[in-house]
C-alpha cells in the first residue's frame, strides 16, 4: 500500500506516522535475522570451496518486494477497472523487471481473481488514503466491498509466504480510520488474504470482529510516540 508522497498529515499540518510505520516499530526481525545469518553463511561456505556465490541475499530479498509490489498494482487495476485486461496488463507494464519476478507477480494476480470469482465480493471503494485526527495516524486501506450477503467488508491483499498476527492489528488499524472518517463504510466483517508468488495456492481468512486487535493498535500507537521521546532524548 503506497504511501503519499509527503506522507500523512493531520488537519493542523502535523506529520503522522502511518499504520505499517507504527507496527514496524515493534515487529519482531527475529525471522528476518535468522533468514539473513544461514544466507550469509551459506555464501561464506561457498566461498571457501572457491565457488560462485548465489544471488545476494539482498538481491533476492528485493526482487520478492517488487514481485509484490507489482502483483499489488495488477490487482488494483482489476478492481479499478473492473476488470479490464488492457489495463491490468498496462499497469503491469509500468514496471522493470526480470521475467521470473513478472512470472510471481502475474501468478498472485491470477490467485487473486480466482478468490474474487469464488466469494462473490464487490469490491467499491481501493486504496483509500484516511488519517486519524483523533489518533494521528494514517493508512491507505486496499479494499472496501460487499459480500454476496450484503455485508460490507474491509479486505487487505498480501504476497506473503505466511499470515501473521500483526495483519489483523493492521485490518484493526484500518477499520478505525474507516469508522472516524466513513462511518458509512465501518467495515462488519474482514478478509484477508494470502497470494503466493511460486504456487498456484492462497489463503483466506475471515474475521467477524477485531475489537481486540483495535485496542492492540491503539496502545501501540501510544507507545509509539513515548519511545520516539525517550530515543529523542537519550
Amino acid at each position: 500500500m503506497p504511501t503519499p508522497k509527503g506522507g500523512y498529515r493531520t488537519k493542523d499540518g502535523i506529520k503522522a506516522p502511518s499504520v505499517t510505520t507504527v507496527l514496524g516499530r515493534f515487529k519482531d526481525s527475529g525471522g528476518l535475522i535468522k533468514w539473513a545469518y544461514k544466507q550469509g553463511r551459506e555464501h561464506e561456505n561457498l566461498a571457501m570451496r572457491g565457488l560462485p556465490a548465489p544471488e545476494h541475499l539482498y538481491d533476492v530479498t528485493g526482487k520478492a518486494a517488487l514481485a509484490g509490489t507489482i502483483a499489488h498494482d495488477l490487482i488494483e487495476a482489476h478492481v479499478l477497472s473492473g476488470g479490464d485486461e488492457a489495463q491490468v496488463k498496462a499497469a503491469g507494464a509500468k514496471h522493470e523487471a526480470d521475467p521470473d519476478t513478472k512470472r510471481k507477480a502475474w501468478n498472485s494476480y491470477l490467485q487473486f481473481k480466482q478468490w474474487l470469482l469464488n466469494t462473490n465480493i464487490v469490491v467499491t471503494h481501493t486504496e483509500m488514503g484516511l488519517v486519524s485526527e483523533k489518533h494521528r495516524f494514517g493508512g491507505t486501506l486496499d479494499g472496501v466491498g460487499r459480500d454476496a450477503a450484503g455485508v460490507r467488508v474491509l479486505i487487505d491483499w498480501k504476497t506473503s509466504n505466511a499470515v501473521y498476527g500483526e495483519y489483523l492489528i493492521q485490518l484493526a488499524a484500518y477499520a478505525l480510520l474507516l469508522e472516524e472518517n466513513e462511518p458509512d463504510l465501518a467495515p462488519q466483517g474482514f478478509h484477508l488474504l494470502r497470494v503466493a508468488k511460486e504456487s498456484a495456492d492462497f489463503a483466506h481468512h475471515y474475521y467477524g470482529e477485531l475489537e481486540r486487535e483495535k485496542r492492540a493498535f491503539l496502545l501501540m500507537r501510544e507507545l509509539y510516540d513515548l519511545t520516539y521521546a525517550t530515543d529523542r532524548r537519550a
